[in-house]
């Protein structure tokens, strides 16, 4: 991994990822590249997602007004399919997985990306 950070949030997503901290503590995300909500990027309290051997951690986000680094984390596998790009963390209208912590506030988490030089 390279000096920059391969994964940044929208202001809007920075925002959420406040507020989110502010309801219920350190948080993290992860991304599994499953089917259906699980190729959306899935927002946790820091921990509550077990990772391990076959996760691949891309981002300590530091985000303004959130004491805690935010971890984010991809499945190996997805991180293959996704490792030429930056990610962009961003949020929309519209509900995603009762498992993520924004799901009851009618939005979702959702990965913009862009090309990275190689």
């Amino acid at each position: 991994m390279t000096d920059v950070s391969r994964v940044e949030l929208t202001s809007a997503a920075a925002e959420l990822v406040r507020r989110l901290s502010e309801a219920h503590g350190p948080l993290m995300f992860h991304q599994s590249g499953g089917c259906c909500d699980g190729s959306a990027p899935m927002c946790y309290l820091a921990g509550e997602f077990r990772t391990g051997a076959s996760d691949v951690l891309l981002a300590d986000l530091v985000v303004e007004g959130v004491a805690e680094p935010v971890s984010f984390w991809m499945s190996k596998s997805q991180y293959e399919v996704w490792s030429h790009t930056r990610l962009i963390v961003d949020v929309v209208e519209g509900r995603g997985s009762g498992f993520s912590l924004e799901a009851p506030d009618g939005v979702r988490f959702l990965i913009r990306s862009r090309l990275v030089g190689t």
